[in-house]
């Protein structure tokens, strides 16, 4: 007999975990975040009356499929490593931060594959690099998964009273950094298709990575389908309850058909980073409002948030915590959310949990670092994206 629950599906194989722990920027932070999800059961059906989880693995990405973003030369060299010169590494972004590694072929066709078979799963029920650029790596992305996944979105055609259209597609960023390579991607595209809007909560300042003027607070003359809303170091769960307002605005003004999230979790308190202040949890509404997993509720278990969702992975650097953070949205995903002091096993299915010292329990608090985000920057943004709204609805209504 067929299970009646929603489905949630789990991309992942164990080849795609091994060769993405060889990431240089995350070593074996995705066997980590996959042995803490296995030893907590939430690949178990039995984990959640709610939903189940159905693994599904992913199918390497053809050369046309990423072909429909990256560029030929980039592919050329990024999928044929062997013979790299010095000037072929500067020119595609392969040095410093995107250091060519073994297996990175192999990466990019199966982390751009995991993104492409994430929406066909969408499309049939029964992770996110969003640095990297068209013709170049950077920022730790070898792959645009996350303008991958859009891409493909957007083929989808929505049924409705009058006829097939195109579907509105928003994409949320939360990690730490700016999403400078989905936002690019798209920016502007919406003078002639105003179907994907791109808004990204991130952290910007004077050498903060990356460096682009589509990081800062937009502006009248913006594109206001590529949205950005910079937050000030030690931004708190009460900064983020204020954003997140915004975010509420912009969705009540789109109306997204698909909702693509990078969870990026840099942003976490404990990340080395330590910029932000923002906890894991709890995702209840009495003392969670404002926290990583209080958004993410809002987005997957809201009324308000019709639609199919996609999330993505992202920036976490602490990988014990990038694990804990992952399998508290996987919980919450499923509609059955962990208790934050659950306690990380301790038996044979996790060979990691030394790692999870000195709490040893899900939980990730929030930091106590002074919240330079004021009342008066927090009223102008709440202006900017009030104004940003309204150019929405109207442009389309013109539509």
């Amino acid at each position: 007999m067929e299970d009646p629950r929603p489905v949630v599906a789990y991309i992942a194989s164990k080849e795609l975990m091994q060769i993405s722990s060889l990431l240089p920027s995350n070593p074996q932070r995705s066997t980590l975040v996959h042995t803490l999800a296995r030893s907590l059961n939430l690949y178990s059906r039995e984990f959640s009356t709610e939903r189940f989880l159905q693994l599904v693995p992913p199918q390497k990405a053809e050369r046309s499929q990423l072909n429909l973003y990256h560029t030929d030369d980039y592919l050329n060299f990024v999928l044929n490593p062997d013979n790299a010169d010095e000037l072929s590494k500067t020119e595609y972004g392969l040095e410093e931060d995107c250091p060519l590694f073994r297996g990175v072929s192999l990466y990019v066709e199966l982390v751009g594959g995991a993104a492409i078979t994430a929406v066909k799963t969408l499309q049939h029920p029964r992770w996110g690099r969003h640095h990297a650029k068209k013709n170049s790596a950077s920022g730790f992305c070898y792959v645009a998964d996350c303008v991958l996944a859009i891409m493909q979105l957007r083929r989808l055609a929505q049924q409705t009273p009058s006829g097939p259209r195109k579907p509105r597609i928003m994409y949320l960023d939360l990690d730490l950094h700016f999403s400078d390579g989905v936002s690019q991607a798209f920016h502007q595209t919406s003078s002639t298709s105003p179907n994907i809007l791109t808004l990204s909560i991130h952290h910007t300042a004077p050498g903060f990575f990356p460096s682009t003027p589509l990081a800062d607070l937009p502006t009248p003359t913006s594109d206001p389908f590529t949205l950005s809303l910079p937050l000030q170091q030690g931004a708190s769960n009460a900064t983020f309850l204020r954003a997140w307002a915004c975010v509420e605005r912009i969705r009540t003004a789109f109306d997204p058909d698909f909702v693509v999230v990078q969870c990026g979790v840099d942003s976490l308190a404990g990340d080395p980073h330590a910029i932000f202040n923002w906890s894991l949890g709890p995702c209840d509404d009495i003392s969670g409002r404002g926290s990583l997993g209080w958004c993410v509720s809002r987005v997957l278990n809201h009324p308000d948030w019709r639609g199919k969702k996609l999330l993505l992975g992202g920036g976490g650097y602490d990988s014990p915590n990038a694990a804990r953070a992952w399998a508290y949205l996987t919980s919450i995903a499923l509609g059955n959310p962990l208790p934050l002091n659950t306690e990380i096993p301790s038996d044979e299915t996790n060979e990691f949990f030394p790692q999870y010292a000195p709490s040893f329990t899900l939980d990730v608090p929030a930091g106590t670092m002074q919240d330079r985000n004021t009342d008066e920057y927090l009223r102008s943004v709440e202006r900017v994206f009030e104004e940003a709204a309204i150019a929405i609805q109207q442009r389309l209504t013109a539509t």
